[in-house]
């Protein structure tokens, strides 16, 4: 493997640590974890990241135990859900390590996500991101929209 490729996985691995960060706090986090399971499925069948076990997940579903998968990218982890083939082949390491954490990349939300965007060759910024641009030659007007006074629409019942 050439340097250029070992630092293209260093800069793919900080980029999912940046979206999988930033998807934790999301108020809308799908298409952030839709990115981040579709780059590591990706690196595991290029052979670039590694399953290395199973974990007891610190947030269980309905108060009901489960596990994941550890997944290795360069000098990250991550974590993401099994297959069935996972629970035969990978060793259970018990619960997570908290005392371990990834190191810190320095590296924007947007920069992170052009970079799995071009390894998934996925389009950047998608449509449900693109903002939609408006001219000052024409501006909507909300005349005729109002039905009635707005004290008008509130009614009592006694």
């Amino acid at each position: 493997m050439s340097e250029h490729e070992i630092n293209n996985i260093d800069s793919i691995a900080k980029a999912l640590f940046v979206v999988n960060r930033h998807a934790k706090t999301a108020p809308n986090p799908r298409y952030l974890y839709d990115m981040k399971k579709e780059a590591i499925t990706k690196l595991i069948k290029e052979k670039h990241a590694f399953k290395i076990g199973l974990h007891f997940s610190d947030h269980p579903k309905l108060s009901h135990q489960h596990s994941t998968v550890l997944v290795k990218v360069s000098d990250y982890y991550f974590h993401i859900l099994p297959s069935k083939e996972d629970f035969k082949l990978l060793k259970h390491l018990g619960k997570v390590d908290s005392n371990y954490r990834n190191p810190k990349p320095q590296m924007s939300l947007s920069h992170a996500k052009k970079i799995l965007c071009e390894l998934l060759g996925w389009s950047y910024p998608p449509k449900s991101e693109q903002k939609q641009t408006y001219t000052s030659y024409f501006t909507p007007s909300s005349l005729g929209q109002m039905s009635g006074h707005p004290y008008n629409k509130r009614k009592w019942r006694y």
